[in-house]
């Protein structure tokens, strides 16, 4: 593992870096099996003190991608194909009704997307920036849609899908690229007005997030989502 010396000259503060540190450490942890972190442990691998790495580990907590307990350390919970698979699947209900409801786009909005990629596309060495850019595509689009009920249920799904973003990031090369690509082809279909290319746009994000993820059956869910692809 590589520490805090890794982080180059970026500003901020030891929490801060051990935050980020550590957040991009789960993102490398098996997703399949839980896992214990102990504060000095983290703070060993992270060349920090363990003062930082306590207040990091409360952030995270409080974030939801771990669950400290007293006497045994930091608990990060697996993530399970059939737990993908559900998140996935609620993501793709909702983000696909939001993003056909939305044609055709304000120009505004499609400003404002069009900014969040060249955002993103600034951030490509820092996993977790990227992540968390990524999710404000994603909600932005949920959120244009006007329907509250949705973007509270949506907000719910916060803490899987930045873990399963990173996840993905973190395990296969290129990833930042394609997402970059396959954002450009959303916001494409968004600006001509066809509510169908969008959807499918979407979809064919959504899959290949998937297949970054390495879950199996990829072709199979896929095809599942194809009935809500048709307008």
């Amino acid at each position: 593992m590589t520490g805090l010396r890794g982080e180059g000259a970026r500003n901020g503060s030891a929490q801060d870096l051990t935050y980020r540190w550590l957040k991009r450490h789960i993102a490398t942890l098996p997703r399949h099996g839980g896992t214990f972190l102990t504060e000095s442990e983290v703070a060993q691998a992270a060349g920090t003190s363990r003062t930082p790495v306590r207040e990091a580990l409360l952030r995270l907590e409080a974030e939801g991608f771990l669950r400290i307990v007293p006497k045994k350390g930091a608990f990060v919970p697996p993530i399970s194909d059939g737990e993908v698979r559900s998140v996935m699947e609620a993501r793709h209900l909702v983000e696909d009704w939001c993003v056909r409801r939305i044609v055709p786009a304000d120009t505004s909005f499609l400003t404002e997307l069009d900014r969040l990629v060249d955002e993103q596309g600034s951030l490509i060495d820092d996993s977790v920036a990227f992540i968390d850019c990524d999710r404000a595509f994603h909600r932005a689009i949920v959120a244009q849609a006007g329907n509250p009920v949705l973007a509270e249920f949506y907000e719910s799904l916060r803490e899987r899908q930045v873990r399963m973003g990173l996840h993905a990031v973190a395990n296969e090369e290129n990833r930042t690229r394609t997402v970059l690509a396959e954002h450009a082809a959303i916001i494409a279909a968004l600006r001509s007005g066809e509510p169908a290319r969008a959807g499918n746009a979407l979809a064919t994000h959504l899959s290949s997030t998937l297949v970054a993820l390495h879950l199996p059956d990829v072709a199979d869910w896929a095809a599942a989502q194809s009935i809500t692809r048709l307008s």
